[in-house]
């Protein structure tokens, strides 16, 4: 009688411990998937890693309570760091940028946003009270540019071209011009 306890109460748990593991196993989407964008600019391979959130029916920049309030210094994306790396120097904004590996920050503005590289790079994208993980002592390279209104893009995203690359989520669209 009381192996016959013992054999149904193993039975029990291999099954709990089954449908537990099947349960973990499912394919639950992200809500800020990790993706990559690459392409060349004159001769230089350049390539942006970063977390992808999305709008939800969120505000995002300015407006009642946006989720990245204009003048404070933002990750450029969800979880780690955004990343960006060039395999050559190039000229970003008419200042050079030594080839290598980047953490990349943005400050929103209205208009005018503050494009940031930065030397510490494989870290989380902000502290525990929010901030973005940027240590200003470490900036590589600061630029202003100029945000444009953009038609709606759910996802956030980078784009590069013959020219340069943007950053694009929600109505707004911000070009940096590489040389």
């Amino acid at each position: 009688m009381r192996k016959l306890f013992q054999l149904k109460a193993l039975s029990f748990f291999v099954c709990a411990l089954l449908m537990s593991s099947a349960a973990m196993a499912q394919d639950k989407p992200q809500p800020s998937p990790r993706d990559s964008v690459s392409g060349t600019i004159n001769g230089a391979t350049i390539s942006i890693n970063y977390g992808a959130p999305s709008v939800r029916e969120r505000v995002i920049f300015g407006g009642d309570k946006p989720l990245e309030a204009y003048g404070k210094i933002w990750r450029a994306g969800a979880n780690q760091m955004t990343t960006f790396t060039t395999s050559k120097d190039i000229t970003v904004e008419g200042k050079t940028l030594p080839a290598g590996k980047y953490s990349f920050f943005a400050t929103p503005g209205e208009t005018e946003w503050t494009i940031i590289f930065n030397s510490v790079t494989g870290q989380w994208g902000i502290h525990r009270d929010g901030t973005a993980n940027d240590d200003p002592a470490k900036d590589v390279l600061v630029v202003k540019v100029k945000a444009s209104k953009h038609e709606l893009t759910e996802r956030l995203k980078y784009v590069i071209g013959k020219k340069g690359f943007s950053l694009v989520w929600e109505n707004v669209e911000v070009p940096v011009k590489v040389k």
